[in-house]
């Protein structure tokens, strides 16, 4: 498995910890990351994790930009000011920082996400509304699997 799919939530131990799933632990190791880029997600009250190249890409996308320009301005302020590195412990655990916390609302239970080439921390419930929301839209729109 080359990809972060699913979801599966975890409880937090009394230290502030997460373990991280092993199917999301096994792509990292097959990727090779072991810092993770941590970035609040522009739309939902989520964090997005991966590793360096998660900002990399969002990098290059600003390169591209005028340096001076608003919107490079603002992508670096999202990008640089929103975005912490981190690292699983020896056990592979998360630990949830009041970084996460704070932008996800997420108190004892965390939902992890997998959104193919990174994966997304969740409060539980806001994760199973947006999908309920997400799978409504498709519908509307016509789309089948």
């Amino acid at each position: 498995m080359s990809r972060f799919l699913s979801n599966a939530t975890n409880r937090i131990d009394a230290k502030g910890r997460v373990s991280v799933p092993a199917a999301f632990r096994a792509v990292l190791v097959q990727r090779g990351i072991q810092e993770l880029y941590c970035l609040q997600d522009f739309v939902y009250p989520a964090v997005n994790i991966g590793g360096p190249d998660l900002l990399e890409r969002y990098e290059r996308k600003m390169a591209a930009e005028d340096p001076f320009a608003l919107e490079a301005n603002e992508m670096s302020l999202l990008l640089h000011g929103g975005g912490v590195f981190a690292r699983l412990d020896a056990e592979g655990r998360l630990a949830v920082t009041d970084f996460i916390r704070d932008f996800t609302g997420i108190s004892s239970e965390v939902c992890f996400v997998g959104r193919s080439d990174h994966f997304q921390v969740w409060q539980p419930q806001a994760f199973h509304e947006a999908q309920a929301r997400a799978r409504e839209v498709v519908r509307q729109r016509g789309l089948r699997t």
